[in-house]
């Protein structure tokens, strides 16, 4: 199966905003054949549709991925599982054996959402969220990337000036099976008065903070170059050692500008001057809400793609929406970062660079010709659901030729 690490040494994800697409006249969309032949590459991939609007966007990014691989002479092999509520409504657990035991053997993982009001009130072991943890560290993805561009086309879309969003690229980098989500001891209890309380302990290990932080440094250095390390050495135990880990590192690593700042601050600074970033690594926690403000810069989360990738063994690859109950099965979902998921997994999972800048760049056709999703609609564009959206990306997929100016 593919290693996700050795995928690294390609370029980072992120548009290029310089790239323009011809123009042709729209066409029939042909599955070529030539991912029959006996010299084609051949990929397993499992599928997760998951719940709510999971199903609808990954059967587009499925047709992407299969007329991107036919057209670069690759065959692709899905593997459907069920996963979250689905897989507790039909089997009584968020995550299946079997469903865990096809992602290990696939070459990599491609999700669609999981959760929904209906199972909300379950225990927390049978909760739909408790799935995914469960495969993240049964894949062992320690590692999650999470790009944040503003495109050119849906600048207009961020809620913050135009001055303010114009032009940010960046990437977080997350550690992803550590920290208060997985530390131990955790739980419920009384205390010495009798009150009931939660608890749960924020825990790292050295190790795992040297392997976050390498990816991370070898990220920024495929970027600008710099590194922003967040963290709440302050007050917490855990963040000091984070710091110390991570200064230690940046030795490996003279070419890489570090720079420290605590989470509160980095969540202020995002919303106020977000282009000061590059690249950011952070833990658990703070990644997950870092990144989902993150997100809103670009104007919508159904933009936004992520890749979560261990040291060898399938990467999981997912857009970072959650299931959006209230409009599943209606037609309304963004497919677009479950797209450019399917691209991310071709670049960082399976090294199939140029696969994956087909798809992004056929996003990027689409959008230049006004198609556009509910959620990042303006006036003087059209508004399609997430059926047609797919479609005019298929049509852009098969773009021959790309010019850069």
């Amino acid at each position: 199966m593919a290693s996700s690490m050795q995928a690294l040494n390609v370029r980072p994800f992120g548009f290029n905003s310089t790239s323009v697409v011809p123009q042709r006249q729209p066409r029939p969309v042909i599955i070529r054949c030539s991912a029959a032949s006996s010299t084609a590459k051949s990929y397993n991939i499992t599928l997760l549709p998951g719940d709510g609007i999971g199903p609808e966007v990954i059967s587009v990014a499925k047709n992407v991925l299969n007329l991107a691989g036919s057209i670069e002479g690759i065959e692709f092999k899905f593997n459907e599982k069920l996963m979250g509520g689905a897989a507790l409504d039909a089997t009584g657990v968020p995550l299946p054996e079997e469903t865990l035991t096809a992602a290990k053997q696939s070459d990599a993982v491609l999700l669609g959402a999981i959760g929904g009001y209906k199972w909300d009130k379950n225990e927390k072991h049978l909760k739909p969220e408790t799935g995914l943890l469960q495969l993240r560290e049964g894949l062992k993805v320690f590692a999650n990337l999470r790009p944040a561009s503003v495109l050119p086309q849906l600048v207009d879309a961020s809620t913050l000036k135009k001055e303010v969003a114009e032009g940010v690229d960046l990437m977080v980098v997350r550690e992803l099976t550590g920290g208060i989500y997985f530390g131990k001891p955790r739980g419920f209890g009384t205390d010495e008065n009798g009150n009931e309380i939660g608890f749960n302990t924020e825990v790292y290990a050295a190790y795992e903070i040297d392997r976050i932080a390498r990816i991370a440094f070898e990220t920024a250095r495929k970027r600008s170059g710099k590194l922003c390390s967040v963290d709440k050495a302050n007050v917490l135990e855990a963040s000091m050692l984070w710091r110390k880990r991570v200064i230690a590192i940046a030795a490996e690593y003279p070419d890489v500008e570090l720079s420290h700042m605590y989470v509160d601050n980095a969540a202020m600074q995002l919303v106020r001057n977000p282009k000061q970033f590059d690249t950011i690594v952070t833990n658990n926690i703070f990644g997950d809400i870092l990144s989902d403000e993150a997100s809103m810069i670009t104007g919508s989360i159904g933009m936004l793609p992520s890749a979560s990738l261990s040291s060898s063994g399938p990467g999981l690859f997912e857009p970072i929406h959650g299931s959006a109950p209230d409009i599943a099965g209606q037609d309304k979902a963004n497919p677009l970062a479950t797209i450019l998921s399917a691209a991310m997994l071709l670049k960082y999972g399976l090294g199939e660079v140029a696969a994956a800048e087909r798809i992004e760049l056929a996003v990027l056709d689409a959008l230049n010709r006004g198609f556009r999703t509910g959620d990042i609609y303006s006036d003087g564009n059209k508004l399609v659901g997430c059926k047609e959206m797919g479609e005019e990306v298929l049509k852009s997929v098969d773009t021959k030729k790309v010019v850069s100016v």
